[in-house]
């Protein structure tokens, strides 16, 4: 069975991502931004063939507590956590194949 992007807000933040059990990929997106668009492709496959990693997106505007809590710059903005804490950190337009080289070293 495939997962999808789960879209989540300030409130839900700490439930669906940290206390979530497995690793979690939070994407943090614009509607305005033109490189979003151009990753979320990306997002969506890595949610649907990472049966162990849970991904979540949020749109930045209307969620400003969790932006400024994990000092999200830009956007796109990628956050991986494990058990709530932030191990890898990444701002900015990337391919697939890097994004993919990116998760590998930490699942």
């Amino acid at each position: 069975m495939s997962n999808s992007v789960i879209v989540i807000n300030d409130e839900k933040f700490e439930t669906e991502v940290l206390k979530a059990e497995q690793p979690v990929l939070a994407y943090f997106w614009a509607s305005w931004c033109g490189p979003c668009k151009l990753i979320a492709p990306s997002i969506d496959w890595v949610a649907a063939n990472y049966s162990d990693l849970k991904v979540v997106k949020m749109e930045i505007d209307p969620n400003p507590n969790t932006v400024k809590q994990y000092k999200v710059e830009g956007v796109p903005a990628l956050r991986l956590f494990k058990n709530g804490e932030v191990v890898l950190s990444h701002e900015g337009a990337i391919t697939k194949q890097t994004l993919l080289g990116l998760l590998e070293g930490h699942l």
